[in-house]
């Protein structure tokens, strides 16, 4: 009589099957391989982890850019002349390629540790490609503001985690040359890793002893997620934070009373379709003192809602902000005398045509000093005939928007600079503190920004949600270099012994099994040996069987 040896153990294997058929629509038992994966695949599972890297990339700089969607959605409206939210399409997209690349990417590593072969289906890789392309299209505006100590740990845990995988290849390989340089290219990125805080500069590293006041914060066109922007609501609400200032931009009107507008046109920020449609496209500035007064200036904010704010105010705010109307700058400057706070004022000259395009200045000048606000409290950024206003007005305090050499500033007069968040270094911020200039930063909406330039040593920051910035009393983090030095050994020291461990326990796992019995050997998709192994084993067993007839 002959024993038969069963050669194979069919078992039900779903989430297999699910692995592999997602990733390559596999979903059949023979379509699956323990096959060394080829170079084509390899060299496709090489750009699925790019793409990954990029991705993360891309929507991490997503998630810090929320400080300036707001500033973002300016620059469409200036571009196509129409608002809208131009970061609720690019962030929903962005969330969702990260989230199928992601799958894609752990997806691959769960095939390298179940020994698969990879082998991704062709859809995958033209949604890959097209995803690739459209990243290296928006690269030049990706500004990544890295948050050092928080993104190496994070890094080196992701690393360290690898290490299973890395090992579990290595012990299973079978190529002396291939094990050697796998680990030779693990060993090298782990080391760059433990290495890479050398290069980080976080100026919230430091001694608390030498931690600096914390930065003025001015009212950027009011409080305008409270309430719109440039009314005499919103500056009221921003002085009621017990804000050092506000800001501003000053234009001024077809018979000379200055004015508060941002834009160009008045489409934006008020109903002049429906008051005057035929001079809805001409400038702010064209536009009588009288005719500005006519217009509502609250109704577009309850419409568009620009920063998704108005569902959270009260019903009572509401009323007031649907009849707020233009704001002249000498309603600000009461507003800012009878609170005891500075002003930072912009000007915007009136085109060629206008009856003021040369008296703009004066203008300016005339309303400020007509208001009873002390000099010192006004902070003036135009550069045209600043020597003029330095005669008639030697205690503004002369704001400059171009960062020059420390030198420079004082040959022209200028105390203060006001310039972008990312325009000014650790080192300026040094040279010019030595040099008695203050620093004004815009546009700082977010905590943990507000929280670097604290550490940084910024004099005051402009903003549109001071009633957020308020909230922080203290550095969001702050360690000195030696805590820092500690964490970073400890985290470097943990993470070569569990990486050490990782390769010793996968060594003797892979060692345990390459003993062969016949009745144990189930040559099923879950084996993760090589399939040259497997054809041995086949061999072994046909053999064993063999001999078991023989006997008989």
């Amino acid at each position: 009589m002959v024993r038969h040896q069963p050669l194979q153990v069919y078992e039900r294997q779903l989430c297999l099957s699910c692995l592999t058929g997602i990733y390559g629509c596999r979903w059949k038992r023979y379509q699956r391989s323990h096959d060394d994966t080829t170079k084509w695949e390899c060299l496709w599972s090489f750009i699925l982890f790019c793409t990954f890297c990029l991705l993360l990339v891309w929507f991490y700089f997503w998630l810090v850019a929320h400080n300036d969607y707001n500033e973002f959605n300016w620059f469409l409206y200036n571009t196509s002349g129409e608002w809208s939210d131009g970061t609720v399409p690019i962030v929903a997209t962005t969330a969702a390629g990260f989230a199928y690349i992601t799958l894609l990417t752990a997806l691959a590593l769960c095939h390298i540790a179940a020994g698969q072969q990879l082998n991704l289906h062709w859809l995958h890789k033209v949604y890959n490609h097209w995803i690739l392309v459209a990243y290296e299209l928006w690269c030049d505006l990706c500004v990544v503001k890295a948050t050092g100590p928080f993104l190496h740990i994070g890094a080196l845990v992701a690393v360290t985690g690898l290490a299973w995988l890395v090992a579990g290849q290595v012990a299973r390989a079978e190529k002396t040359r291939f094990q050697v340089l796998l680990v030779l290219i693990y060993l090298f990125v782990l080391l760059t890793l433990y290495l890479v805080p050398l290069s980080i500069t976080s100026p919230c590293i430091m001694e608390r002893n030498l931690l600096k006041r914390r930065p003025q914060i001015f009212g950027y066109q009011g409080a305008p997620m409270l309430a719109p922007e440039n009314t005499a609501l919103s500056f009221q609400r921003a002085l009621s934070l017990n804000i050092s200032g506000l800001e501003a931009h000053v234009t001024v009107s077809f018979d000379g009373v200055p004015f508060l507008m941002r834009d160009r046109t008045l489409r934006r920020t008020t109903n002049v379709q429906k008051v005057f449609p035929e001079q809805q496209l001409d400038d702010a500035s064209f536009f009588n003192w009288t005719d500005l007064l006519r217009l509502n200036a609250g109704q577009w904010f309850l419409r568009d809602d620009p920063f998704w704010t108005v569902q959270s105010l009260p019903t009572k705010d509401l009323r007031q902000i649907r009849n707020q109307s233009v704001c002249s700058l000498e309603r600000m400057l009461h507003l800012a005398v009878s609170s005891d706070s500075s002003v930072l004022l912009t000007l915007r000259r009136p085109p060629p045509d206008h009856p003021h395009h040369h008296s703009w200045i004066n203008d300016t000048l005339d309303t400020i000093r007509l208001s009873g606000i002390p000099q010192h409290a006004v902070m003036w950024v135009e550069d045209r005939d600043r020597q003029l206003v330095r005669r008639v007005a030697p205690g503004f305090q002369q704001t400059s928007t171009k960062k020059q050499p420390a030198p420079a500033l004082h040959q022209q007069g200028v105390s203060r600079l006001l310039l972008r968040y990312n325009q000014l270094s650790g080192q300026d911020l040094r040279e010019f503190s030595s040099s008695n200039i203050s620093t004004t930063v815009y546009r700082v909406n977010e905590l943990w920004l507000y929280s670097l330039l604290w550490c940084a040593g910024v004099t005051s920051v402009s903003s549109e949600a001071p009633h957020i910035l308020r909230k922080l009393h203290s550095p969001s983090w702050l360690m000195s270099p030696e805590q820092y030095g500690l964490i970073w050994i400890t985290a470097d020291l943990v993470s070569f012994a569990l990486v050490l461990a990782i390769f010793i326990f996968q060594k003797w796992r892979m060692s345990g099994m390459h003993s062969y019995n016949p009745e144990q050997i189930m040559l099923s998709a879950a084996v993760r040996r090589s399939s040259r192994e497997v054809n041995i084993m086949k061999e072994k067993l046909i053999f064993s069987g063999k001999c078991v007839c023989e006997k008989e």
